[in-house]
């Protein structure tokens, strides 16, 4: 199983950073839009040695396709070919009070910038002219001086992230691959991810050969009490924030949890961070996240994803794993 890491986005701290996590052994390094730009970090890391790299994940609604392909063509060619684009929707008050952009149909529209993307970078490799008209932009005029031709390393593949069935499917049906959502447990990925990817590779005509899905965990490692009892406040934090989204609700209720997500909410609204995260039992991390030693990390991830998933990616929230227990995680999981 390959294994992917987070990089530190802080300019200055990302080549370093990216250096140290290729001494895990990992396979791949990520960014996550948050606090610093999702793009510019894999530019340096890029130059930082070998791995893999990818956006996980650029928000597509307030982007344009021809921005997002530009992008997406550049960092392929200066990595020489190791990039994805992974491609998100977030929910709603971001979109409209964080980014300041409209709102509205999110699964058709990630969709349909997946679908718009692909389709400018298959005009530039020369395979049809632009002519793509969708119902959030249309994009038919590429002039030879605005064309960049052919990647030397061919169109890097674009990849979307998923929670719900419905964006699910979206996934399953036009992009090429699937990063699940880590906000996320074994029976609601059995009961309502699984079926999704299902149908949406037979509206698609592909099976799941074709199609990659990598499984994204929050990951609670340690080998002391006290490197595990960091891990689980930290863990346990990002949940409860997570929970506090309507749109993350069934994941709680296919637990048996669906309750505890309006008084989230509430106290999200107020600042009450410390209450929200007193309403995260351990049982509720545990179930979430993966939670134990680098070993018994490994196994409950692919406890969770079985056979059907060949990449994971790995996040360490609200505290700082010990290298060596990364490093031990990544072992395991290779030899998964």
């Amino acid at each position: 199983m390959k294994v992917h890491l987070q990089v530190d986005g802080a300019p200055g701290r990302a080549a370093g950073h990216a250096r140290e996590l290729a001494e895990t052994g990992a396979d791949g390094l990520f960014t996550f839009e948050g606090p610093h730009d999702v793009f510019f970090p894999l530019v340096v890391a890029a130059g930082a040695g070998q791995l893999e790299l990818m956006t996980n994940v650029a928000i597509a609604g307030p982007r344009s396709p021809l921005h997002l392909a530009h992008a997406a063509h550049d960092l392929q060619s200066y990595s020489a070919g190791r990039f994805r684009l992974g491609l998100g929707s977030q929910i709603r008050v971001h979109i409209e009070k964080r980014y300041g952009s409209t709102w509205g149909k999110p699964a058709a529209r990630t969709a349909e910038t997946v679908a718009a993307v692909k389709a400018i970078l298959d005009a530039w490799e020369g395979k049809a002219p632009l002519n793509f008209r969708g119902e959030f932009s249309t994009h038919t005029l590429m002039p030879p001086n605005f064309d960049p031709g052919p990647n030397p390393f061919g169109p890097p593949p674009v990849l979307m992230g998923a929670l719900g069935p419905v964006m699910t499917r979206k996934a399953a049906e036009v992009a090429d691959g699937l990063l699940v959502m880590p906000f996320n447990t074994d029976r609601h990925l059995a009961e309502r991810t699984a079926p999704a990817i299902a149908e949406g590779l037979r509206r698609s005509g592909r099976s799941a050969a074709d199609f990659p899905v990598i499984g994204q965990v929050m990951v609670a490692v340690g080998r002391t009490e006290a490197e595990l009892a960091a891990a689980l406040a930290g863990v346990g934090m990002l949940i409860s924030f997570y929970g506090s989204t309507p749109a993350y609700r069934p994941v709680l209720e296919a637990e048996g949890w669906g309750e505890v997500q309006p008084k989230l909410n509430q106290l999200s609204k107020t600042g009450g961070y410390a209450e929200m995260r007193a309403l995260v039992t351990e049982e509720m991390v545990r179930r979430i996240g993966i939670v134990g030693t680098p070993a018994e990390c490994a196994a409950r991830i692919r406890a969770r994803f079985g056979a059907h998933v060949g990449e994971v990616c790995c996040y360490f929230p609200g505290y700082t794993p010990d290298p060596e227990a990364v490093a031990e995680l990544v072992t395991a999981l290779h030899a998964a």
